[in-house]
């Protein structure tokens, strides 16, 4: 004689609709697809931030290097500029202009490299747009 079947696995099924599922299941969902969904984004601003990051520090050590080969450059320039000036007036005065000239130069420099600086150099925005996408899922799901 054959067995009668038993009743239906429930992980072969699938999940149960909401209306038929306990409290304490939804309750358990919840927290499980809130943990997932907090790893989830974590993951996705590591992800964003380091891939932001990298980006920056290979244009900060391009930067550096561009920089310590120009910087020898403009000392040789301001050298010749001093001694080319000297000819015309006191050798003082003609390193007096050179220095005005390139102190203004340089404060133009830092305004400008201050005013790039803002809030939304580092801005993550699809990790920003995909925690307004959970907020509104979950508000969603608590209906």
């Amino acid at each position: 004689m054959a067995a009668a079947p038993g009743p239906p696995d429930p992980e072969l099924i699938g999940p149960r609709p909401k209306a038929d599922r306990s409290l304490v299941e939804l309750l358990s969902d919840l927290a499980a697809e809130t943990t997932r969904l907090i790893r989830e984004e974590f993951a996705l601003f590591k992800a964003e931030l380091l891939q932001r990051l990298s980006r920056l520090g290979v244009g900060a050590a391009a930067i550096v290097a561009g920089g310590v080969v120009a910087f020898s450059g403009w000392l040789v320039l301001l050298v010749a500029a001093v001694l080319g000036l000297a000819h015309l007036v006191p050798p003082w005065l003609a390193a007096l202009i050179v220095a005005l000239v390139v102190l203004a130069i340089g404060v133009g420099l830092v305004f400008y490299g201050k005013s790039r600086f803002n809030r939304d150099a580092l801005a993550l925005p699809r990790t920003a747009r995909s925690l307004r996408e959970d907020r509104a899922w979950i508000r969603e799901q608590l209906r």
